[in-house]
């Protein structure tokens, strides 16, 4: 009953309510991850110290390393879980499957052994001040207890949409993310625990996320496994998930990896453009966030029509796809940009860093118009299994265009720099993806008729 609702889902229903059913949950699992990202600094700003603000502005960026790593199982997990279910292989879909949890485990666990091991030293890489190190130190030490529950968490909030169970991915997200946003309060301003407050909230909301999968798998839910018994390396199991996961992951990690280096020289201006920056890049993450979703959400429907060489079906998803992403971006910048103001009011009180947030996010909001269809796309590379083309985006718009950036924008035109070489990448990315897409489309019209979109 299982597959066969998962054939309808990707195989025969009407395009437009196909794509609808998978992506609206992924989107409001991604609304969630978002509300979960602004939590933390918006109570924290309930305490009107914007200290505290930048503290978690410095240790966010490092703790989505967590995230960005359990994305390398996950995208990449449901990429070959996706094409192995279109080509009726299910033995293989299991084995990947049970890979993607004792790789986040072992992995986790030794993410959080090093983080630990080596706090001092990362602090002192991330740009925390005498003002800020106690403060950052704290939130990251607790937070970093918990990584393998992070990774399954990511991992699996992608996977189970390979089978067609959209609802119960977002469900593991919704709980966990919920229960923070709860904890949040209680915590931060009832117990005045402050910003270990924020931490413990994490780290419970992230154990009971990934509980919840956990349990989906235990009581049978599943077509999938997580059984030990069918965990594989061999047999294109590990290679198949890494080839599509790491790159993808790329742009997660170096996302993380480049608001770090964003962090460490916008404190040449002061905390408060510290602060600034932090909640900027949240305001614009609420129209990325929303488009990641969506983008995450068509990813199996694409990746089932490649897999089952449903060459017409997939041309019908993106065309529809795109249109929506676009018309998605451009609601969500409007509305952004039109309440700068009072959502940067809600997470700052000093009056420099409220003016160095408002003056960052109206220039990081040029852009983000295009995260829609630039998220379509990378998704579609990553879909068809183009390992290099989708590496190549990843690299690119996080890393080797926006990094460079930083330093050059910042060597022009000071502060405002910084915030400047997010619009440029993006302007570049964008093209870059479109570029590849095509390629690697007109590559598929050769081999397989495809036809173009």
């Amino acid at each position: 009953m299982k597959n066969q609702d998962s054939t309808e889902l990707f195989r025969n229903m009407p395009v437009p309510k196909a794509v609808m059913k998978n992506a609206l949950p992924a989107m409001a699992a991604m609304l969630m991850v978002l509300i979960y990202n602004l939590a933390d600094t918006f109570f924290i700003g309930q305490t009107h110290d914007d200290l505290q603000v930048a503290a978690v502005s410095l240790a966010t960026p490092v703790f989505l390393i967590f995230m960005a790593v359990g994305t390398v199982f996950g995208i990449g997990g449901t990429s070959v879980i996706s094409r192995a279910m279109g080509q009726g292989r299910q033995d293989h879909a299991k084995k990947v499957c049970s890979f993607c949890m004792w790789g986040c485990v072992a992995v986790g666990a030794a993410m959080s052994a090093f983080f630990l091991l080596f706090m001092d030293e990362i602090l002192g890489w991330i740009g925390a001040t005498p003002d800020t190190w106690d403060y950052a130190k704290t939130y990251l030490t607790i937070v970093s207890c918990c990584g393998p529950f992070v990774l399954i968490g990511n991992c699996y909030s992608n996977v189970i949409r390979a089978e067609g169970q959209s609802g119960k991915a977002m469900m593991g997200q919704l709980i966990g993310n919920l229960l923070n946003v709860v904890l949040d309060p209680l915590l931060i301003l009832v117990f005045g625990w402050d910003i270990a407050g924020a931490a413990v909230a994490t780290v419970i909301g992230n154990v009971v996320g990934a509980g919840y999968y956990i349990l989906y798998f235990l009581r049978g839910s599943s077509t999938l496994s997580i059984r030990l018994k069918d965990f594989a390396l061999g047999g294109g199991v590990c290679s198949g998930v890494l080839a599509i996961g790491i790159p993808a992951s790329l742009g997660s990690l170096l996302m993380s990896v480049s608001q770090i280096i964003v962090n460490a020289l916008m404190t040449d201006y002061g905390d408060m453009a510290l602060a600034g920056i932090g909640v900027a890049m949240k305001v614009s993450m609420m129209t990325g966030m929303v488009c990641i979703g969506f983008g995450q959400g068509i990813q199996p429907l694409l990746g089932y029509c490649v897999g089952a060489k449903l060459w017409e079906r997939f041309k019908k998803v993106m065309k529809f796809s795109l249109v929506f992403s676009l018309a998605l971006s451009v609601v969500m910048t409007g509305v952004c940009y039109l309440f700068t103001n009072g959502i940067v009011s809600a997470f700052l009180t000093d009056p420099a860093a409220f003016d160095y947030a408002v003056q960052f996010s109206r220039i990081l909001l040029t852009t983000s118009f295009l995260f829609g269809a630039f998220y379509v796309l990378s998704n579609a590379l990553q879909a068809m299994g183009a390992a290099t083309a989708a590496l190549i985006v990843n690299l690119s718009r996080q890393g080797i265009i926006y990094i460079p950036a930083l330093f050059i924008l910042k060597a022009a035109l000071g502060a405002a720099g910084l915030a400047w070489a997010q619009p440029v990448a993006d302007l570049l990315s964008t093209a870059l993806v479109a570029v590849l897409y095509l390629y690697t489309r007109k590559r598929a019209e050769k081999s397989a008729d495809i036809g173009g979109t």
